[in-house]
């Protein structure tokens, strides 16, 4: 009964893990590492604040680092920059902007702390609503990382998107408009 117990005890954080929950100490950033290796295209990093709901979907992922939330956005950041498989497209809530000191003290001090830890990452601004309407939506098909922080403001959450880290729209949009081109000048063929 007893090795039965100890097994049990050296075993759960391996069977926490395995349910979508990741130990809380200062291994969030190893498996932050070994999770965005596993993230491709379409794919989402939600670095949430405290209060996020936890979700029950298969695809969602959950690590709870024990750090703020600008702490954590320029780890991932910088996690997600050693990669070539993928490069994040960054939204923030539109309420963040609006958010006053005197309702949410701190709140000033946190937009100063986060905008050097987005390395200089263009962000989308979206209402708090919409972004969580996208997350739902993506747990239906893909993999969502949440990363719980210790951040107890609201509007705080920061939302990725990942993109394929070798092509981007541009690229997208040229190969889009040759492959037109090259259907516009097969019907413009006369007919043998």
């Amino acid at each position: 009964m007893f090795s039965w117990f100890r097994s049990c005890l050296v075993l759960s954080p391996f069977v926490v893990a395995g349910c979508g929950f990741m130990p809380q100490d200062q291994g969030w950033r190893d498996a932050l590492a070994m999770q965005t290796a596993q993230l491709g295209y379409r794919n989402w990093i939600v670095i949430a604040e405290a209060s996020f709901p936890a979700h029950s979907r298969p695809g969602v992922r959950q690590i709870n680092a024990n750090e703020e939330i600008p702490a954590v956005v320029d780890e991932v950041l910088r996690t997600l920059e050693q990669t070539e498989h993928v490069t994040p497209r960054v939204y923030v809530a539109r309420e963040l902007r609006a958010v006053e000191n005197d309702y949410a003290p701190g709140i000033d001090e946190f937009r100063q702390q986060l905008k050097p830890a987005m390395h200089a990452h263009e962000t989308t601004e979206l209402e708090n609503h919409s972004l969580v309407t996208l997350i739902e939506d993506a747990t239906k098909s893909f993999n969502v990382l949440v990363i719980r922080t210790t951040t107890a403001l609201p509007y705080t959450s920061v939302f990725m998107e990942l993109q394929p880290g070798y092509w981007n729209s541009d690229s997208e949009s040229a190969l889009r408009e040759k492959l037109e081109r090259q259907r516009m000048q097969k019907l413009a063929r006369p007919l043998p």
